[in-house]
């Protein structure tokens, strides 16, 4: 017997605005998507669970009168050209959940070996001198622009390396947890930190670019100095909205290309190509940071920086094949997806009893025995 069942088109619609899947993908999977909501065809319960799957809804929420007040459990300071941007997807949304689960096992576990706190948590305030917050931050995570090694690539792991020896979670993932067929947007959020005196933690979004996540993990590494959780874009060229973001975004800046590094550079305005290539091998940043920097030593004047920043921005779009690719080796992806500090507290842990498999496997995203034992190896715990 077909079970049918009638849902309200305000829960449809909600559900496929809220998915952002694109209206063209669903209705070529729900060829009756339109019918339903006008009540012309009610779904089997089969096509609500499928449909439900698809915009990633728990199927609960499509029984409900109205649509659920989703909120993100931490200050959203995300803004697409100086404006806020709207609600969180469900990708967002579920990564940000995880990362709270994750931190909340990690903080017991902390308290359980009697591990300090993070000296650092809450240290500064938006009151703080800016160079002195970024001198500060690269003394204690031996980040001076020498120390950065031969690339992007390379300066990125070192600098995620050093917060994790600092006491920092740091997770980079590309992807909602490890499903592979749901990779996060960098438009829409590029990371986001959750501070706590025993597990601070910051994600960043592994979908971007690699000078991209170098500035938001320094970004994201000053909200921890502030004591604060919030999730953002990391845009170094805002220069509106929250003033702990623009705070973040211009300690982040001077982190990573100290001012007075850039005291006797000669800049030529109408050919800027050539420098701001050869300071962002030099600092391992994106060409756009290093224009913004140029332009706060005062080399150039706001109209020539907007003029040039649009510029490059469009050149940078148009090289853009950089992305990461979420593929490779599991064995080397997934502890950095969920921190190797982490993952070697979690795998320890399980092995003396203290955590449940089921529920190492759930935080870690695998389910064979064998997975666990192979990143045992790997990792060199126990």
């Amino acid at each position: 017997m077909t079970v049918r069942v009638a849902i309200r088109e305000p829960m449809l619609r909600w559900a496929e605005v809220r998915s952002r899947v694109s209206a063209e993908d669903l209705r070529s999977r729900f060829p009756d998507l339109d019918a339903w909501k006008e009540g012309a065809k009610v779904p089997t319960l089969k096509q609500v669970e499928r449909f439900a799957s698809a915009t990633h809804t728990p199927v609960g929420f499509l029984f409900l009168a109205e649509p659920p007040e989703e909120v993100l459990p931490l200050p959203d300071f995300r803004t697409i050209g100086d404006i806020e941007v709207g609600h969180a997807s469900p990708d967002l949304l579920e990564t940000v959940y995880l990362c709270q689960q994750r931190q909340e096992w990690y903080r017991d576990f902390a308290r359980l070996h009697q591990e300090p706190s993070v000296p650092f948590v809450g240290t500064l305030t938006t009151a703080s001198a800016v160079a002195g917050a970024a001198s500060t931050m690269r003394s204690a995570l031996s980040f001076e622009p020498a120390d950065r090694g031969a690339s992007w690539s390379e300066a990125f792991r070192l600098l995620v390396e050093a917060a994790e020896r600092q006491g920092v979670l740091v997770m980079v993932n590309g992807v909602v947890g490890s499903n592979t067929h749901r990779k996060l947007d960098p438009a829409e959020f590029r990371g986001f930190a959750l501070a706590d005196n025993l597990a601070p933690l910051i994600f960043v979004n592994g979908a971007d670019t690699t000078a991209a996540k170098i500035f938001t993990l320094a970004h994201e590494l000053a909200h921890v100095w502030l004591g604060q959780s919030a999730v953002s874009d990391a845009d170094g060229a805002a220069s509106l909205g929250n003033e702990a973001e623009r705070w973040c975004n211009e300690v982040a800046a001077e982190f990573l290309v100290p001012g007075e590094s850039l005291r006797d550079l000669v800049v030529d305005p109408q050919a800027l190509t050539p420098d701001l290539d050869r300071l962002a091998r030099e600092f391992k940043v994106s060409t756009l940071v290093v224009l913004r920097r140029i332009f706060d030593v005062g080399y150039l004047t706001p109209p020539q920086f907007r003029a040039a920043y649009a510029a490059e921005r469009e050149r940078v779009l148009s090289l853009m094949d950089e992305r990461v690719s979420t593929g490779g080796s599991f064995y080397n992806t997934q502890p950095v997806r969920v921190s190797k500090r982490f993952a070697r507290a979690l795998l320890e842990s399980t092995l003396e009893g203290q955590t449940l498999y089921r529920e190492a496997f759930r935080m870690l995203g695998f389910k064979k025995q064998a997975t666990f034992d192979e990143l045992v190896h790997r990792l060199g715990v126990g």
